[in-house]
């Protein structure tokens, strides 16, 4: 057994960068957070190959002395705490003393700082733990750190590290972060030469979110800040109106004085706030910030800070949940009084689908009412009183062999009750419209078959860099199933096709939900053809409603096309489309005469 000894600090700062530093984009987050609690109010971040051989992050914050500045590299080297008790109190980003000297253990690192109480300021070169060089330098007050081979000395975590493009997604998404977290510090983010974003200095959030997440995002946000005098929580900031839903957390961000965070607790606080309120499954975007005594939450708990710990994790959730409730119900009560006018009662004379898209009509979100298309703009119609299943499910070159379905009634708009040769058919609705809308679409997709339409107005679209990545990735075989979307700017997009089958309304969340489903999936499974969950997906967002009024001839169209299907008795997700009961089966129960 060998014996005990004491790790060399350079050995012992490597171990620590394998906890603090996993990936570029580490690095870039605490040295960011250092120059967020140096008072910096512009920050500059440039990088190359995703961070891997080169990051820079330039501020115009206090700066060092030549002193501190040596200081600063030493392991627990901090101006934040003194003792144990002062982590009930942090309110800096940075406190542990960590990330300087771990950094530098692992790469070529280059610090250069100078505080406004000196003339010039201080340059340090360290390669791999060793200092290598202190000279003074010219240069304005503030600090620039560049960091160069990062894990070379340390080639198994190198090794880990993923592709040049999703460690720059993974930068540029945390830089957003941070943008969004500080709206008055001014970003400029650079790859390879190139500007990736920039944004000047916002007097507000929404205006910060505009420029960063896209306007159309901005705009579908409502203002939140609810305090509680008593306990001195305070939530503020963006949330989702009514109806507004994406398919994935990305664009749920919390913040915990100012600390973008994942944290469980204000993630279901958030999601229970809008039960009822969104289609299930979907996630309302926001960005909110939650400021609470500092006492009230413990932010080292994880080795990179993305995580907290709070005192009284149930009040946190309750203050949450009610802030957001009643933020909703204040901006609908607010849409109501702006509503009465005969615009709204226009809308009473249609049927309205709940999953239909949702449009504004006098400051009310509501759904979108059934549209009957027409040659100059097709459009996939729902099933409504004004349009039959015929128009959706085209009648299929071969019935069944059962056509002796005799339609009886519908009972609670969600089942038809069928009287056949055999027994009593009892037809789910949905189930059926599922399958059959699933199977009409996959054969498009499968016989590269899938019919345009072009949209009168091209629909601008953007997407977050890793998102981004993943449609670009895919975007030649989505091309060939009767979309055209086309590239027209960095992580800007534009749709000006959709298939037949898919309504105008519907493009933008579509092609949302496929490009998370691709990365979630790792890409599709088959060249030029869509994964079948994708398409699954679709069937339901567009399928057959309780709400939706059928006529029967669209109820017997409905029927028949389902048995045309090759897979008549589920629906795509493996519920029952239909149950029979036979003539047999009943003279049984009741007994024969």
């Amino acid at each position: 057994m060998p014996s005990i000894h004491i790790l060399s600090d350079r050995v012992a700062n490597q171990i620590a960068a394998g906890e603090v530093i996993e990936r570029p984009v580490a690095v870039v987050k605490e040295l960011v957070e250092n120059s967020i609690d140096a008072g910096a109010t512009r920050i500059e971040v440039e990088f190359r190959n995703g961070g891997k051989s080169y990051i820079r992050i330039e501020d115009n914050g206090k700066g060092m002395s030549p002193d501190e500045s040596l200081l600063c590299l030493e392991r627990h080297a901090t101006s934040k705490i003194r003792e144990a008790a002062d982590l009930n109190e942090v309110c800096s980003f940075g406190f542990r003393g960590e990330a300087l000297p771990s950094i530098a253990s692992v790469s070529k690192f280059t610090l250069r700082t100078r505080s406004k109480d000196w003339e010039h300021g201080t340059e340090i070169l360290i390669n791999g733990g060793k200092l290598i060089e202190k000279k003074d330098c010219g240069m304005p007050v503030g600090t620039v750190i560049e960091v160069a081979h990062l894990f070379n000395s340390v080639p198994a975590r190198r090794k880990f590290l993923k592709t040049d493009p999703t460690e720059t997604a993974h930068i540029t998404y945390n830089c957003r972060l941070f943008a969004v977290a500080h709206p008055n510090v001014a970003f400029r983010v650079l790859e390879n030469g190139r500007t990736v974003f920039q944004s000047p200095a916002c007097e507000n959030l929404r205006d910060r979110i505009a420029e960063i997440w896209g306007r159309s995002l901005a705009d579908d946000l409502i203002a939140v800040d609810v305090s509680d005098p008593k306990t001195g929580f305070r939530l503020k900031g963006l949330t989702a109106k009514p109806g507004v839903g994406r398919s994935t957390r990305r664009e749920l961000v919390t913040l915990v004085n100012r600390r973008p965070v994942d944290s469980r607790t204000l993630s279901l606080a958030v999601l229970d706030a809008y039960h009822g309120r969104i289609q299930k499954g979907r996630y309302p975007p926001a960005f909110l910030f939650l400021e609470i005594p500092p006492k009230e939450v413990d932010v080292n708990v994880h080795p990179a800070k993305r995580e907290v710990r709070f005192r009284d994790d149930g009040a946190i959730r309750r203050f949450v949940l009610n802030a957001i409730t009643e933020t909703l119900a204040t901006s609908r009560a607010d849409d109501i009084v702006q509503a009465v006018t005969p615009i709204g009662l226009a809308t009473h004379a249609k049927i309205e689908s709940p999953a239909s898209p949702a449009v504004k009509v006098a400051g009310i979100e509501k759904p979108k009412s059934a549209v009957v298309p027409t040659p100059s703009a097709p459009i996939c119609p729902e099933i409504t009183k004004t349009t039959t299943t015929a128009a959706i499910h085209p009648a299929p070159q071969a019935v069944a062999s059962t056509p002796d379905w005799r339609l009886i009634t519908v009972l609670k708009k969600r089942y038809a009750l069928f009287d056949t040769n055999r027994g009593l058919v009892m037809l789910h609705l949905r189930h059926a419209d599922q399958r059959v809308r699933f199977e009409r679409i996959s054969k498009e997709f499968k016989n590269d078959k899938a019919t345009s339409q072009r949209l009168l107005i091209p629909q601008p679209i953007e997407f977050e860099p890793l998102a981004s990545a993943a449609l670009k990735s895919q975007l030649k075989q989505l091309n060939t199933q009767g979309f055209q979307v086309e590239e027209f700017g960095r992580n800007f997009y534009r749709i000006e096709a959709v298939p037949t089958w898919l309504s105008p309304e519907q493009a933008e969340s579509f092609i949302r939900d496929l490009v998370d489903l691709i990365r979630q999936r790792g890409g599709m499974r088959k060249p030029n053809a869509l994964d079948s969950e994708a398409i699954a997906r679709l069937a339901v967002e567009g399928s057959y409603r309780r709400s939706d009024s059928l006529t029967d001839q669209a109820v017997e169209q409905l029927a028949k096309d389902l048995l045309s299907c090759d897979t008549p008795h589920t629906s795509p997700f493996g519920r029952p489309t239909f149950s029979e009961v036979s003539w047999n089966e009943w003279e049984r129960r009741f007994g024969s005469d």
